[in-house]
Order: C-alpha cells, then structure tokens, then sequence
C-alpha cells in the first residue's frame, strides 16, 4: 500500500550537471544543477533561477557548457551547488580546477570532468511558473578513458553521479540491465 508523502520532487534520478559560463571579465564560474535534461537531439534545457550568477553569466556570454559530475569530483561537485557565485567572489579559484577555453563556444570546459557538452544559447524561458535556458549542443568532448570501445561514453566507466532528492544523496550509475527499444518488445509482439 503506498503512502501520501505530499508535494515534493519525485523524480529519480537527477543527473548533477556542471554549468559553466564566463562572466564580462572572463572569469569563470560553475554551478551545480539537478534540473536539466537533453530536450532534443542537440538541445538541453536547464532550469535555472533568474538572478543566479551563472544565468547572468549565460546571458551576458551567450554560451555555456554542461559537464557531467561523477564520483572522483564528487565533492567539488557539491561544492559548486552549496557555494553562490553571487556570495563568493571567484569559487572556481578555491577549488584549483582547471578550465580551457572551448574551441567551439565562447564558454569554459572544466578539465577535470570526464565529458563536456559545448552549448550556445537559444533561450531563455520565463513564464508564470517556469525559469529555464535552452542550449544548442554544438559538440561534446569526452576523455578517453570513459568511452566503450565504439567511442561512446560508456556509463560503467563514467560513474556519473545522480542526485537523490528525496534522501539528499548522491549515487552514481550502476550496472547495465537491459537494453533500450529491446526490453519491452516480447510484449509488443504480443
């Protein structure tokens, strides 16, 4: 028998996505986001609040990359979601990462995350309920040591993290234990 929890937000599993973008001095900055999903073949949408550091970055730069977060950087990761861009004045520069310019964008990739998608802006979404920016996937670049041997990220290999919102933890991806368009097909066929 399932029991009322209320209102809160049952999705599982987020993914814990790095956003980074360049501020007017080139400075870097990143955030930690949970909310943001692919929305189209070479499109992501991530909802972030207006007035965040980073969302002015993105407005005033007009690109952004997307990192995927896994286990090794795990606590850099948290730190960019607990630490405001718009508190402390440099937080990239407390964490002694590195970041290069995109080739492709006018945006930062952090080095020490194993992929990086590199966005341009679309736009921006602001309605009554709904706070989000819309990047166009222009390339995305991963390190060797994460692809499958087709090329492919491989998420064995990855260990990216995924934010449990309902116990404020965080996993990482586990063991594959199907196959996409192929579980479901016996009861397709009927």
């Amino acid at each position: 028998m399932k029991r009322d929890l209320g209102v809160v937000p049952a999705v599982y599993p987020m993914p814990v996505l790095m956003v980074a973008a360049y501020d007017e001095e080139e400075k870097v900055n990143v955030m930690n986001v949970a909310w943001g999903q692919i929305c189209d073949e070479d499109k992501i949408i991530l909802f972030i609040g207006e007035g965040k550091k980073t969302w002015l970055n993105i407005k005033a730069s007009k690109a952004f990359t997307v990192s995927i977060a896994d286990e090794a950087h795990m606590d850099v990761a948290d730190f960019f979601g607990i630490a405001s861009g718009n508190k402390i004045d440099d937080k990239f520069q407390r964490t002694n990462y590195h970041a290069v310019k995109s080739d492709k964008v006018h945006a930062p990739i952090i080095e020490e995350f194993p992929v990086a998608m590199e966005c341009e802006l679309l736009e921006f979404l602001d309605t009554k309920y709904v706070s989000g920016i819309v990047g166009k996937i222009v390339n995305v670049k991963a390190e060797e040591s994460v692809l499958s041997e087709n090329g492919k990220v491989d998420p064995k290999r990855l260990h990216a993290l995924m934010f449990d919102q309902f116990q404020n933890g965080y996993y990482t991806t586990g063991e594959e234990v199907g196959k996409a368009w192929n579980a479901g097909l016996q009861i397709l066929r009927g």
